[in-house]
């Protein structure tokens, strides 16, 4: 039997370790495209130009993703070769190759994302001396130091270490004691939600990346007094902006648990200065949504995966308190929702967990499946089903108001089948595509 056949591809939640789900090994990694990479995430800073260094087969990903999001001319690259391994070249030839880059576009940008590869870590690259060359011949442009390698995984995730990079480039600036941001998301937050209704209903100004029209406004996102994340790849970002500009960092978990939002909103309330309102109405709106999302769809099996929400666990909790027949989740780890796992482990025990990434998930699509109704692009995947949520990382959605939205959603899903082949080859869900 070989190695690959003899690791689970899914477990019972009450036989299930809540910090490693599955051992790794051999992945497989789906053809479902609606995450977010390095390059999609670098595109979010208003007149930012890239540079990729890497051999050609990395860059070939890469190229493809710019020109898939119309922004090639904001992307150029540096092709690594076995030679340049050998002769002592390679901090020159980059250097050498990110300056011709910008002597010859037409307009020099604000700043300039450089990413290194896996390779040039192994080879132990002196980066700093590469940004520090750049910054002497360039003077009027930010440099910032991000990473194309996979390698960072088992450390700090690319995902993560790339949220942190947005605002590498922001210049300290004066307090604005009514300026907010949110950091760390690829798309904007709910306007419906009451996250945002608490900072713009109390005077307060919205600073968030996925907003910023400019390069300007977004060094005014250096002005804030207050830096808000929700998703688990922002908390570095958060912490180092704490660091290095003084502005407070409160991390508000995007929780599906109706007491954990209610705590979010009142350490927010209390962060801002002002009074936490009741929210029973919207509670009840909440709870409304799901009675009417349930008379409807009933007992169909529910499948969950940890792309579409950031707090799987959490979901299937809430869905399961309500009559829901949450059946199986799609993830490898429970990070930010353990109690909510726990609570699972001991009232659903049956549960099924499915790894995200193990390679004998490779022939699971092809197998026969009950009819299921699914929230995220892997289990429309691996569950061969039509009927499913299209979103990714909360969609933007948070709090009772995102709770009451997903619930429409699902509702639509249930209602009208998408054509899956067709929506999950879709890179980069919610970026300007030339592939509609």
């Amino acid at each position: 039997m070989s190695a690959a056949a003899e690791k689970p591809r899914s477990i019972r939640i009450a036989d299930a370790d809540p910090n490693a789900i599955f051992q790794s090994g051999l992945e497989y990694n789906t053809p479902v495209r609606g995450m977010w990479n390095i390059v999609h995430t670098g595109m979010l800073i208003p007149g930012a130009h890239q540079i990729f260094a890497c051999a050609q087969g990395c860059l070939r990903g890469v190229i493809l993703t710019a020109a898939e999001m119309n922004a090639l001319d904001r992307l150029s690259w540096i092709s690594v070769s076995e030679q340049d391994m050998y002769d002592g070249s390679l901090e020159y030839d980059i250097i050498d190759g990110c300056a011709e880059i910008l002597q010859k576009l037409p307009q020099k940008p604000p700043v300039v994302l450089l990413y290194l590869s896996c390779i040039h870590l192994f080879a132990g690259v002196d980066f700093e001396m590469i940004l520090s060359a750049l910054r002497s011949q360039f003077p009027g442009i930010a440099f910032v130091d991000c990473y194309m390698t996979p390698t960072m995984r088992q450390t700090v995730s690319p995902a993560v270490k790339m949220a942190a990079q947005l605002y590498a480039a922001l210049e300290p600036r004066a307090r604005n004691p009514r300026a907010v941001g949110i950091i760390g998301n690829d798309r904007p937050t709910d306007e419906g939600s009451e996250l945002l209704r608490l900072i713009r209903g109390n005077g307060f100004i919205l600073r968030d990346l996925t907003l910023c029209k400019d390069y300007d406004e977004y060094q005014q996102m250096g002005e804030c007094a207050l830096n808000l994340t929700y998703t688990p790849v922002a908390g570095l970002a958060g912490e180092e902006l704490e660091q290095r500009l003084g502005i407070p960092h409160l991390h508000l978990p995007n929780s599906f648990d109706y007491s954990e939002i209610a705590a979010n909103y009142w350490l927010l309330c209390d962060a801002l200065g002002i009074e936490c309102p009741d929210f029973s109405a919207e509670i009840a709106a909440a709870d409304a949504a799901l009675d009417r999302l349930y008379a409807e769809i009933g007992e169909i099996a529910v499948a969950i995966d940890f792309t579409a929400v950031t707090q799987p666990f959490s979901l299937a909790k809430l869905l399961t308190e309500h009559g829901f027949h949450v059946k199986y989740i799609i993830a490898d780890a429970a990070a930010e929702d353990a109690a909510a796992f726990s609570w699972l482990a001991e009232h659903r025990p049956d549960l099924e967990i499915f790894s995200a990434a193990n390679v004998n998930m490779l022939h699971f699509k092809s197998e026969e499946h009950e009819p299921v109704l699914a929230i995220g692009q892997k289990a429309a995947y691996y569950f061969a089903t039509d009927h499913f949520v299209n979103i990714v990382m909360n969609g933007g959605y948070y709090g009772y108001a995102g709770i009451a939205a997903l619930c429409t959603l699902m509702s639509e899903a249930y209602r009208t089948p998408k054509d899956s082949r067709r929506v999950l080859r879709h890179k980069g869900l919610g970026c300007p595509s030339c592939l509609l």
